[in-house]
């Protein structure tokens, strides 16, 4: 996964207040629930030293996505009276976690992204369908069509025999003529958004239709059909959560593959120290991480050159900017600016001190 979205978080000299937060609004008092939760994020930041300029940056700025059904959360950023940065997230975390640090904390947010993937949902009925498509972690699509076809004779009338007959045939080919469409729209929104999955819901006769069409000319990505209807759209969230957690635990298998063939070849390296010196090298194509930082030793690090990080404060001469921090947030500080990708490192992967690196060379 591309890390350059995080740039702007590290452009300051100031403490970095992070916050992330659960703002799903599954409860009919979510906006009350979300207005205690980030309460109490900003009194656990000003028991920490943060200024009343960034909380009032962090609170003026939360809220989540009002538009978005299920589950989600949000990531925030602020330093010296600034935000930084607002980020909605597929999933909440775990829990509601507020820090404020020499350098932001953004780790939950990115594996967030790291979960998600381009995609296109298609949603169809014998009338037509509502097809999105999604960027990588996109909440809103960049493609959206709803296509309803003419309705005439769609459902079957009551007739006589012949008349019966002839009313089904055009009902049929209505059918026909409307997938065909849709099929159309699913080829261009994959295109559009460089799908790595397509997820259809429907009518389970318009879906036969339009699995015709499909297998005519694919659209790039993987297929997938799953339960759920136009008008459901909890259901279908549903269904293409669970979709999308299954493509992006493959794709991931992928890369941890790689990675336990590249630390037999030399192409790869686990534990801090070992990774430390490669991204300060310049070296790192991909950081791997586990999520839990919860044993990370401190490291030390400089506002001079961010990518290099030591254990002792000699390495840094009479630098003044040098700090302290844990060493999570700091490798993943030194990947951004390195212009490093990153990939979660998923159970039942272990890796020493949770950390292992793909290299460039």
């Amino acid at each position: 996964m591309d890390l350059q979205f995080l740039r702007p978080l590290y452009e300051g000299d100031e403490p970095v207040a992070s916050v992330h937060l659960d703002t799903s609004r599954g409860v009919h008092d979510a906006d009350k629930q979300i207005e205690l939760r980030l309460r109490a994020a900003c009194r656990s930041l000003a028991d920490q030293g943060a200024d009343e300029a960034t909380l009032a940056a962090l609170e003026e700025a939360a809220g989540g996505a009002p538009g978005v059904p299920g589950p989600q959360g949000e990531a925030l950023f602020a330093s010296d009276g600034r935000l930084l940065g607002a980020h909605t997230m597929a999933e909440p975390p775990a829990t509601d976690h507020s820090v404020l640090s020499p350098v932001p904390d953004p780790l939950p947010l990115v594996i967030d992204r790291d979960h998600q993937l381009p995609h296109v949902v298609a949603v169809v009925d014998r009338e037509g369908a509502d097809v999105d498509g999604f960027p990588a972690a996109a909440h809103e699509p960049s493609f959206r069509r709803t296509f309803n076809g003419s309705t005439l004779h769609i459902t079957r009338v009551r007739a006589g025999r012949e008349a019966h007959a002839s009313y089904h045939r055009r009902s049929v080919n209505l059918w026909t003529e409307n997938t065909a469409q849709v099929a159309d729209d699913i080829r261009a929104a994959a295109s559009d958004v460089d799908a790595a999955v397509i997820v259809i819901a429907g009518d389970p006769k318009a879906v036969g239709l339009l699995r015709e069409h499909l297998a005519d000319r694919p659209p790039t990505g993987r297929i997938v059909y799953v339960e759920g209807g136009r008008g459901d759209e909890d259901a279908v969230r549903a269904s293409v959560d669970a979709a999308m957690t299954e493509a992006m635990e493959a794709s991931h298998r992928r890369v941890l593959d790689e990675l336990d063939a590249q630390l037999t070849g030399g192409r790869a390296l686990q534990g801090i120290p070992a990774v430390k010196e490669a991204l300060a090298e310049g070296r790192v194509e991909t950081l791997l991480m586990a999520r839990d930082r919860s044993a990370d030793p401190l490291l030390l690090a400089s506002r001079r050159d961010p990518k290099v990080l030591a254990t002792d404060r000699a390495a840094f001469g009479d630098d003044p900017t040098v700090f302290e921090a844990p060493a999570g947030m700091l490798l993943l500080r030194s990947a951004v600016l390195g212009d490093a990708g990153f990939t979660e490192l998923l159970p039942p992967t272990r890796c020493t001190d949770g950390v292992a690196a793909l290299l460039r060379y």
